[in-house]
């Protein structure tokens, strides 16, 4: 017996079948899990601003776990950004990235993942357990809780409509005749009208001096509006397109936590700092305690990871203030003869100090 009827011995004579377009089904769900439910909204300059925002944020955040590398943070956050989620199986002193993976669950917890390891002559797939891998999500809901979400998923309308508008957009710049005038020409020949047409090549800045001698059916001159010229190229104002495109990227901006001030034209510098303080606070740190507490108990090594001090996303001139403010208050204090203890005490009201 051959080594073929290893394979055929319990397959008796049976052929097998596939559903019918399940080859279809597998790619366009491929192409889902690459591009997104909308088609190629992550190529757009408002997504990719943002992805950046994150990924440059996170990569200088201050941690003392020497295997949250810069570079490994910059590529969780970029993945979180466009994915939703990012997987990483630890492999001794070092953390390997995961191009695609599946996973098995139980109590609505991961089990065993199988996992795709990228490398320069074709990824391979292997079989770890859910203690060897890292995995950060995002905007999970209770119907799959170990399934992360993008921030373009939760925003499917605006993301359509963006893409859709610069779409449109890159369509009119690409085929509309912009900047094309149609000039009347008088009834001579064809070929002086070739001759005329070509003597306005090349004359850009000069004035061009024609004369009309015909003369209409009538009797009369030649009409004024013979030599007026028609502007083809078209308007787009009643199509409202900027004003969606720009309302649609304020939305795209803002579900990925980034205020749209910060990419205004009147942006000053109160106003980019606030932004910065937006994003560090209530999107970044978050995102940063998440991969921190699962670094934690996964590493058994306790790990913070700080953001808004290597960002300096605080307000330096209020903290200032408020430091004078102090400082003046217990000069006051120590005037009126307090003690330490009441000191303390209305230290602790006012919170400047922890109780």
């Amino acid at each position: 017996m051959s080594w073929l009827d290893l394979f055929k011995r319990n397959r008796g004579d049976a052929t097998e079948q596939r559903a019918e377009g399940f080859t279809d089904i597998a790619m366009g769900v491929r192409a889902d899990w690459i591009m997104g439910r909308q088609g190629i909204a992550e190529l757009t300059g408002a997504v990719q601003g943002c992805v950046s925002l994150w990924e440059q944020g996170l990569s200088i955040a201050e941690t003392e776990n020497r295997l949250l590398t810069p570079q490994m943070l910059a590529l969780t956050a970029r993945s979180l950004g466009i994915r939703g989620e990012s997987v990483w199986v630890i492999d001794g002193n070092r953390l390997i990235p995961v191009d695609e993976f599946d996973l098995t669950t139980r109590a609505a917890k991961p089990r065993a993942y199988r996992v795709t390891i990228p490398d320069t002559g074709g990824g391979y797939s292997t079989t770890v357990l859910a203690d060897e891998i890292l995995h950060f999500t995002i905007g999970a809901n209770t119907l799959a809780p170990w399934r992360g979400t993008a921030p373009l998923r939760r925003a499917q309308l605006s993301a359509s409509l963006l893409h859709a508008v610069e779409d449109a957009l890159g369509e009119v710049f690409t085929n509309a005749p912009i900047g094309s005038q149609i000039t009347p020409m008088p009834e001579t020949a064809p070929g002086d009208n070739d001759k005329l047409a070509a003597s306005f090549r090349g004359k850009r800045g000069r004035v061009l001096l024609r004369e009309s001698t015909n003369v209409q059916a009538a009797g009369g001159p030649a009409p004024a509006s013979d030599w007026k010229p028609s502007d083809l190229t078209p308007s787009l104002k009643d199509s409202m397109a900027i004003e969606s495109w720009r309302e649609a990227r304020h939305a795209i901006m803002h579900a990925f936590g980034v205020l749209p001030a910060l990419i205004s034209a009147q942006a000053t510098g109160p106003v980019v700092r606030e932004a910065q303080r937006h994003l560090a606070q209530w999107t970044l740190q978050p995102i940063a305690t998440a991969i921190a507490a699962e670094a934690s108990a996964k590493l058994d090594t306790p790990t913070i990871i700080e953001v808004s001090k290597p960002l300096q996303a605080y307000d330096a001139g209020g903290r200032a203030r408020a430091l004078t403010g102090v400082v003046q208050a217990l000069a006051a204090a120590q005037q009126a003869g307090l003690s330490d203890d009441q000191v303390n005490k209305a230290m602790q009201f006012s919170g400047v100090v922890d109780p």
